[in-house]
């Protein structure tokens, strides 16, 4: 809390600063984020990146005048008088009497602004100023809507002290070197177009190799637990949501198509529903129990255009889902299945993970199905599994889905940066939407639940994740091109098609880099195309049938027989070595 009311504190510094420079600058709002804080001006001049010099240094100026704050309660007439310059401030002031509650300012330094409060009371000492900068500037409509005046908002960074605020912005340096849309255009997995629109990536043959590894995986550690694969169709009835509860949740993010004969569909922003009926097609015995399905397939979302980020946040997003249909004494043991997947597909990729119990809000239960007694009784069932997997249960209140309450699996990439990434959805509520259940022992029908998973949720924005993570530097049993080939020059290129051809024998990726460029660029370029395994052929090589390897590590192997080099490398990906 105390970082965030710095935020805010430095949202009001930074707003006083600009109309001791700007005086005819028109202020509107200035909350703190993640990070930083930000405030929305309108400016009769335009000002950019270049001015960030000019008003940083008179923030860093006024701080020591800035004392304590101190707050009034105004009256509605008298802020309609104060801020009668300002239609912005005049907007909040109206919004914020309609709704019935006290008009509040602050001031500091000399500096008034509308506030419901939020900052450090003496900013002088509590602030340091080498812990905040100015960061840059960005267009942003009032109120987000399109429709109204562009604003500029400045941003600031900000934190506790000058060595937080340095670190983070080494971190989002190395960000912006690994960022995923940049490696993925180098590495040549994924592409946009302008034809085919925003949000809707499309997979070249490098990318669709990395996909295909990873879903292989999933599927292979599914298969060892008893899963069977189901296919799906992309449109379905509105009946199918409507049941379901979709619908009325999220109708605004379908898809939507009508049929010439007028019949409205939906694209389908999840599987689950259509798995319900994969499950209903026929009774089940408590002898059938469980029946496991997976499937990875696309569902479609209308996200707006302005939310879309390379392809951690698309519109045809790939889902390798699973359900699982069970009785209530099987929750343990399905749970403890899924969870073991889990740790073997992270483990494989490099991640360590930490689950979070999400639970349901009790007093908000407006946004979920289903009664609270039936909540607090699926939530007790997972605390209780995350125990005996020996983990503190750390919960997110309010973080459920809107049908059942879930483990969701923490990872940090290699920057320290937080994502969610499996989940284990318990749900209690579509089974019961759907009317779906087993005859049990005594021969009467007994209402089943179902349990969600997905392994890597959406697959293109834990490939995201992957790329930053790993800097493109992908495991060998997942990376596109396992091996790149060298021949020193073009009268050894026979002896690297022997080579290479062994390995295709053994289902290893290679490729064949032609003599057409020096060595050591050829290497250099191994290198950038973050290869695993390069191999350099020459005279020496020929003669004594081995090959000098170098791994992407940018460790030099020396040198080894065709053999020894081959086992080494069916053991990584046998073995799924990160």
């Amino acid at each position: 809390m105390k970082e965030e009311n710095i935020r805010h504190t430095l949202s009001h510094l930074l707003a006083a600063s600009v109309k001791e420079l700007y005086p005819d600058t028109k202020l509107t709002l200035g909350p703190a984020v993640e990070n930083g804080f930000y405030y929305d001006m309108e400016f009769t001049s335009p000002i950019s990146d270049t001015d960030l010099g000019r008003i940083e240094k008179k923030m860093k100026a006024l701080l020591p005048s800035w004392k304590e704050f101190s707050s009034r309660v105004v009256s509605y007439d008298e802020a309609l008088d104060i801020f009668k310059d300002n239609p912005y401030k005049l907007e909040l002031v109206k919004e914020i009497n309609d709704r019935g509650e006290e008009i509040t300012l602050y001031t500091c330094g000399g500096f008034t602004d509308l506030c419901r409060g939020g900052h450090v009371e003496f900013p002088s000492s509590e602030i340091s100023p080498e812990g905040f900068k100015l960061d840059k500037t960005a267009g942003a409509y009032w109120r987000g809507d399109e429709k109204n005046k562009m604003l500029t908002r400045v941003y600031g960074l900000a934190f506790s002290s000058k060595d937080e605020l340095e670190k983070f912005i080494e971190v989002r340096a190395e960000a912006v070197k690994r960022d995923h849309r940049k490696i993925g255009k180098e590495l040549d997995l994924f592409v946009f177009s302008e034809l085919v629109g925003p949000g809707l990536p499309l997979w070249t043959p490098r990318g669709t190799i990395l996909r295909n590894e990873l879903d292989s995986y999933v599927w292979e550690l599914r298969k060892k637990q008893g899963y069977s694969q189901v296919d799906i169709p992309h449109i379905t009835k509105k009946e199918l949501f409507e049941t379901s509860g979709h619908w009325e949740k999220f109708g605004d993010e379908l898809f939507r198509v009508k049929s010439r004969e007028g019949h409205e569909f939906a694209m389908k922003p999840m599987n689950c529903p259509f798995h319900t009926q994969i499950f209903a097609r026929t009774p089940h015995s408590y002898k059938d129990m469980p029946a496991r399905y997976a499937n990875t397939t696309k569902v479609y979302r209308d996200e707006q255009t302005g939310e879309l980020h390379g392809i951690s946040r698309v519109r045809s997003i790939t889902q390798d889902d699973g359900h699982v249909f069970c009785r209530e004494d099987q929750i343990d043991e399905e749970v403890d299945k899924i969870w073991s997947i889990v740790e073997a597909f992270y483990f494989a990729s490099g991640f360590e993970i930490v689950p979070t119990l999400s639970i349901h809000d009790k007093d908000d239960m407006g946004k979920y199905l289903g009664s609270l007694d039936t909540w607090e009784s699926a939530v007790s069932k997972l605390r209780s599994i995350v125990k005996k997997r020996g983990h503190e249960v750390v919960e997110a209140k309010g973080e459920a889905a809107f049908y059942g309450p879930k483990i969701d699996f923490i990872s940090k990439d290699s920057l320290g940066r937080q994502w969610q990434v499996a989940t284990i959805q318990l749900d209690m509520n579509m089974p019961e939407r759907f009317n779906l259940s087993c005859i049990n022992e005594e021969g009467e029908k007994e209402r089943i639940f179902m349990i969600h998973t997905a392994v890597m949720g959406s697959v293109e924005r834990f490939i995201s994740v992957l790329i930053e993570h790993t800097y493109g530097k992908f495991p060998v049993w997942m990376n596109p091109s396992q091996v790149r080939i060298l021949a020193v020059s073009e009268k050894f290129q026979d002896y690297a098609m022997k080579i290479a051809d062994e390995l295709r024998e053994n289902n290893i990726r290679v490729e064949i880099s032609t003599p057409n460029e020096t060595l050591g660029k050829r290497i250099r370029k191994a290198q950038t195309d973050k290869v695993p395994y390069i191999l350099v052929v020459g005279e020496k090589e020929v003669q004594s049938d081995t090959v000098s390897v170098r791994h992407y590590r940018d460790e030099d192997l020396g040198s080894m027989s065709k053999d020894e080099f081959t086992q080494r490398i069916l053991k990584d990906i046998k073995m799924r070595v990160f």
